[in-house]
């Protein structure tokens, strides 16, 4: 996604609703002059791409975010990661990149998609009250 496909899209995530050519023109024009028509053609885009759906509404269209940029962001690193010829030297130099606090929720995001069942006592830990 480029990097005036990627403005377009924060406002249809941040918003998180159906929205207008018009209203993401004139939320972006507070930060650039920019042309109805780009806006409708970057719209028409990200619809061909598959980011966003949209339902006409008389003349008009209102486009609405197939998915979440959480998700978007996930296909991303998948891409990368993916498209590596060494995955586990990739995990290690990105988890260098990655601050405490994003390494907390790694871990975090790890447990939960592990989900207790799969969290076994490691070796040597004591059995919790009425395990054994």
């Amino acid at each position: 996604m480029g990097e005036l496909e990627d403005a377009v899209m924060t406002r249809v995530w941040k918003w998180n609703r159906p929205v207008t050519v018009r209203e993401v023109l004139e939320d972006l024009q507070q930060e650039r002059s920019i042309a109805y028509t780009t806006v409708m053609t970057v719209l028409d885009n990200l619809h061909q791409k598959g980011w966003v759906r949209r339902e006409s509404e008389g003349r008009a269209y209102r486009y609405e975010a197939v998915s979440t940029r959480a998700a978007y962001s996930a296909a991303l690193m998948n891409d990368a990661w993916s498209q590596s010829d060494n995955p586990a030297a990739a995990l290690i130099a990105f988890f260098g990149m990655m601050s405490e606090e994003q390494r907390q929720a790694l871990r975090d995001a790890i447990r939960i998609a592990q989900g207790p069942e799969t969290l076994a006592p490691g070796p040597g830990s004591v059995p919790e009250a009425g395990e054994r």
